[in-house]
Formats: C-alpha cells, structure tokens, sequence
C-alpha cells in the first residue's frame, strides 16, 4: 500500500514539474520572426523606452560585447562600428551590453549613450545598461556564460552563429580588427 502511494505521488510530483517547465517556456507564434533559442527575449535599448526582440535578428550573425564609458578598452568602439559597417549588409549584428559589472560604466544612460553614439558614433543596436555576470546577468548573457564562461573584463566579444549553434568567445585584448575576430565572424554566416 505505502507502494503505491509512493509511486502515485512519484508520478504526479514529475507531471507537475513536466507542466511547470512547459509555462516556462516561449508560447509559439505565427509570426515570422519568432525564434526557439535563446534569443527570443526582448530587452530595452539604450536611454529609450523601445525594445527589441533579439529574434528580429533571425539567421543573422551575432557580434554581442559587453561594453563601458570609462575603460581603457572604450576606444574599441571604433573598431566595432567599423566592423559593423563592414559585414552589415551580409547581415552581421553587433549588439553592444553596456554593464556596470566591472565599475566603469555610467550611472546615468544619457551620459553611456553621450559615450556611444557622440563620443565614437556608434550605430549599432545598444542594449540598456544591465549585469552580464552571475545570477543577476540578462538572459542573453546567461546563455553566453554558460555556453563558454563569463566575461572577465569588458569588451569581451562573443560571435554567435547564424544557425546559433556555435559560440565563439574572445577576451578585451582582442581587437575588433583583429583576424582571428574576423576570420570567426566570416564563419558564423
């Protein structure tokens, strides 16, 4: 008797959690745009109140960089927007996270995008200021940390794939126009 009881509560203990992970994940949709990867979240951009679905971004590659205003490392925004400028066209997306993790950005957003788009005149998609290290990280880096591991310094760039099946990670003393960058952004299409 204690069996079955055991075994009855077994079964319905996994159906509940069977049903917990499934309202868990993304509802379906017909829109086109839609995606099953870990892309499919939307995030605020930059000293704005639009967001973007990173799925509108579908089958393109992914150039996606933690950044900061006040690093040594900041004038690598030149060299990502003219990578950006470079492989646009082809369908490469640079995605810039501006984070406070390492204690060099802003704290106000009007002056991180003063830096970004006034200072190096960046024109690729800017993220609103948000963690990309431990359990506070945004989703996306999330799924980058644990697919490689967590930036340990700004500027680190992570290439994803336009199938998002590969993820390749460089450290901050890689250059934006560095070959072995470019060489993994040429494969990610």
């Amino acid at each position: 008797m204690i069996k079955k009881i055991i075994l009855g509560l077994t079964l319905a203990l996994s159906c509940v959690s069977l049903n917990t992970y499934a309202a868990d994940s993304p509802p379906p949709s017909l829109d086109a745009n839609t995606c099953n990867d870990f892309t499919n979240v939307s995030l605020r951009k930059l000293r704005s109140t639009e967001t973007i679905n990173l799925c509108d971004f579908k089958n393109q590659p992914l150039l996606i960089v933690n950044t900061a205003s006040n690093c040594g490392f900041t004038p690598q925004f030149e060299g990502l927007e003219a990578l950006y400028n470079k492989y646009k066209d082809e369908g490469l997306v640079v995605l810039g996270f501006p984070s406070d993790d390492f204690f060099q950005e802003e704290n106000d957003e009007k002056d991180t995008a003063k830096v970004c788009y006034v200072n190096y005149g960046v024109t690729f998609p800017m993220l609103a200021t948000s963690a990309v290290r431990g359990s506070d990280a945004n989703p996306i880096f999330k799924h980058l940390n644990a697919q490689t591991s967590s930036p340990n310094w700004n500027f680190y760039k992570y290439v994803v794939s336009a199938d998002r099946k590969t993820i390749t990670r460089f450290n901050s003393r890689v250059a934006p126009d560095s070959a072995k960058l470019e060489s993994a952004i040429k494969s990610a299409f």
